[in-house]
């Protein structure tokens, strides 16, 4: 049995997204009770030289829904990382599951042998479709939502698995 490219793709990046959304509202839910200003959540990190929970939390997003726009040949759309409330991470991250739903399996599957070029601000980086998306997109989803959970855990919020995986 085969996988499609869109498979691999949308139906993995939603049931990630939503487990965020489950971190997220626990967070807030977390903030809530025991009266701890958002921003101390959303400042959170592990080390001085890695991102903020927010900045994990808009990656994870940028990822998805550059993957899907680049496999299905399209300009992923700009989003303009201005969040400074839990409130807000939640829409940017409901907004990019509505986005990664919009996509149908036809706009994705043949995307193997697709160019996809990445421009950073030190060059630039190639790849075929089938690569970036297993290579270069997925680990860097599951890193950054990894370690929004992780950033969470590690600041008393009661999480499981489960919540990680999308079930709650």
């Amino acid at each position: 049995m085969t996988i499609s490219m869109y498979q691999a793709s949308a139906p993995v990046f939603v049931q990630g997204l939503k487990g965020l959304l489950i971190v997220l509202d626990k967070a807030e839910a977390y903030a809530k009770a025991r009266k701890i200003d958002e921003s101390v959540l959303l400042q959170a990190r592990i080390f001085p030289d890695m991102f903020a929970f927010v900045r994990q939390c808009q990656v994870v997003t940028d990822n998805a829904k550059g993957a899907m726009a680049r496999l299905a040949g399209q300009t992923p759309p700009s989003y303009e990382d201005t969040e400074t409330s839990i409130e807000a991470l939640k829409a940017r991250v409901a907004k990019t599951i509505a986005y990664v739903e919009s996509f149908t399996p036809d706009q994705i599957d043949g995307s193997e042998e697709r160019d996809i070029l990445l421009k950073f601000p030190g060059g630039e980086m190639t790849f075929k479709g089938q690569a970036y998306l297993l290579n270069h997109v997925l680990p860097n989803f599951f890193f950054h939502a990894a370690t929004a959970y992780d950033l969470m855990r590690g600041a008393g919020v009661e999480l499981t698995k489960g919540a990680y995986m999308g079930r709650a």
